[in-house]
């Protein structure tokens, strides 16, 4: 297989899932998992390539993956696999749990899940800024229909709010672009990442720093940063879990994975002091916001959807800390971030299968009633909490390391006193949910065991395996890949 080709087949994989589940609505379900089981496949072979040789291209230029764009590739055909078993079953448990004549429309979700990841994947894999934009405003129309799933009144708000928020970030994010686009085209650089770094030193500075406060406000209201958050818990504690997982574990990434790629363009200019403080202010605030909402959280969905701006934040302040000094936590938070969120929003989903409600209130010993779903919200909580043995715990803890070793303890310090805060909020709610005695009968017996879909349970099952084992051991090759990435957000010469 010419390697170059990589990009493209990686592509077409969910748009020939798209076209044979709108063909065969029947068999949509069985289409999209076998498009979906075959990505992650050449999601790897196409980040080994990058890893041997630092960077593929293809179709003329269209397409251009490096290490960092391969980090996150990897994690979004993942879950695009996982969530794609999942769907299977969770969604026929919950169609029946809807009174008759008023069913979800379980034929539709399939295409537009191979649709949604069809634009989640391109937006590490096409070369042009103008197309990485499209593709992050394609996720909110196609993930749009997905929140409003269940056609509930609640449900529909929720879109209707996530569709107006981003879409009004993401027009303000197009006139970044288009800035960008000015000051690559007047030096005569393309408009690309590699493009964009060249130029980086001849652009007048205001130009290049309101360009980027336009893509912080813009694609940070994607990416859930404080105060343009407000979607994020409402869409997730509405759409389904297989959507949740897709939403919070790679989607709200495709608009940060943007903000760090412009760090270095910024760093680089010589006209632009100290960019870091932009990003460790925006997000601590972010960080700091997301740990006091998830003291006072009541649905487990929200919960996780609390947590996901939690991590955002990390992520944005991790980079104003440590890129200039080869930090790798920043680009390896992002990628086991996707992983472990997924498996989070899994075992909710199955938990709220269980029970019947999302209300922390009413639901205690999950371990008791259903113990596979118990001990993967337990695991997934910890995990995304930033707990041992845990892949998340490895890049908190080279972040932190970082920041009081190069001397930043003020942004260091308030960033562990946030992270510490929201893993007493995440633990104290998860022990809530999976340990107690659990619910009864009026007339004290155990209430009935409930039959979980298989597949939901197998996908959630798989999606445990890379939150476990990259937190105590990373393949040499997959190393060396988080080493160029964490390159890649530096600034050279």
């Amino acid at each position: 297989m010419n390697a170059s080709w990589l990009p493209a087949l990686i592509l077409l994989m969910p748009f020939v899932g798209a076209l044979l589940a709108l063909l065969n609505r029947r068999a949509a379900p069985y289409m999209t998992l076998l498009a979906a089981a075959i990505t992650p496949i050449l999601a790897i072979l196409a980040a080994l390539q990058v890893e041997s040789h630092g960077l593929l291209t293809g179709t003329d230029g269209l397409f251009a993956l490096d290490a960092l764009g391969a980090l996150y590739l990897l994690p979004v055909s993942f879950v695009y696999f996982t969530s794609s078993l999942y769907a299977i079953g969770y969604l026929r448990a919950r169609r029946q749990e809807h009174p008759a004549g008023t069913p979800p429309r379980y034929r539709e979700y399939f295409p537009l899940m191979n649709i949604f990841a069809l634009v989640i994947l391109a937006v590490p894999l096409v070369a042009n800024l103008a197309l990485m934009w499209i593709a992050i405003e394609l996720t909110t129309v196609f993930s749009a229909f997905l929140v409003a799933y269940e056609d509930r009144a609640e449900a529909l708000e929720a879109a209707w709010k996530y569709v107006v928020l981003t879409s009004m970030g993401a027009m303000i994010a197009l006139l970044g672009v288009l800035m960008l686009y000015y000051g690559t085209h007047a030096v005569d650089q393309p408009p690309t990442w590699d493009g964009l770094l060249k130029a980086a030193p001849q652009i007048p500075a205001p130009l290049l720093l309101l360009a980027f406060v336009l893509w912080l406000i813009g694609f940070g209201a994607k990416t859930g940063l404080v105060p343009m958050h407000t979607w994020l818990p409402d869409a997730h504690s509405q759409a389904p879990a297989s959507v949740c997982a897709v939403l919070s574990g790679v989607e709200t990434s495709a608009a940060l994975y943007m903000l760090l790629r412009i760090y270095p363009v910024l760093a680089s200019n010589p006209g632009i002091h100290d960019p870091a403080a932009w990003y460790m202010t925006a997000g601590l605030i972010t960080v700091g916001s997301a740990a006091f909402m998830l003291l006072q959280v009541h649905d487990f969905k929200r919960m996780f959807a609390y947590s996901t701006i939690e991590h955002m934040g990390i992520i944005l302040t991790a980079c104003g800390i440590g890129a200039a000094v080869h930090e790798q936590g920043t680009v390896y938070q992002l990628f086991a971030h996707g992983f472990t969120k997924s498996l989070c929003f899994y075992a909710a989903g199955l938990a709220g299968i269980v029970f019947g409600t999302q209300e922390i209130a009413k639901v205690r010993g999950l371990i008791s009633r259903a113990p596979a779903v118990g001990w993967a919200l337990v695991i997934g909580t910890l995990a995304i909490a930033g707990a041992p043995p845990f892949a998340l715990f490895l890049s908190e803890f080279e972040i932190l390391y970082t920041g009081f070793r190069t001397g930043q303890y003020l942004p260091t310090g308030l960033l562990t006193a946030f992270i510490v805060l929201a893993f007493i909020a995440l633990a104290y709610q998860a022990s809530r949910i999976a340990f107690g005695a659990p619910a009864t009968t009026a007339d004290g017996r155990p209430l009935p065991k409930v039959r979980l879909p298989r597949t939901s349970l197998a996908a959630m099952a798989m999606a445990i395996i890379p939150v476990f084992i990259f937190g105590f051991y990373l393949p040499p090759p997959l190393a060396h890949l988080v080493h160029q990435a964490a390159y890649l957000l530096e600034v050279h010469g």
